[in-house]
């Protein structure tokens, strides 16, 4: 069995790129970030469709429907939000805490 992830590189509201697969190249914001199966939902990538039944008690209509699907966190690199390019992440101590740093322009990603 594998070893699960416990960390990711990314958090809940990051602006990220999709690095592979069939939405390579797409810009989203991470709507959640499931860091026990290293895997993160982006909004308006990695669309699936799925078929639901009708269930009246509940309200719920039958039908397809259109949703994310989570996708690997390795996939994705995070966009930093002053130099606008993709770039990887460096962490460093400021003030006793640690924060994310981007790579390229050195400005923190956790403000």
């Amino acid at each position: 069995m594998a070893e699960s992830k416990k960390s990711l590189h990314v958090k809940t509201g990051d602006r990220v790129v999709i690095t592979a697969g069939k939405d390579k190249g797409k810009q989203g914001n991470i709507k959640k970030a499931i860091p026990s199966e290293g895997k993160v939902v982006v909004e308006g990538a990695n669309m699936i469709t799925k078929a639901t039944k009708a269930n009246p008690a509940y309200g719920i209509q039958g039908g397809l429907i259109k949703k994310e699907a989570p996708l690997d966190a390795s996939n994705v690199m995070i966009v930093c939000p002053s130099c606008e390019k993709p770039t990887r992440i460096k962490h460093s101590v400021v003030d006793g805490k640690k924060v994310r740093v981007c790579k390229k322009c050195g400005e923190q990603l956790d403000v």
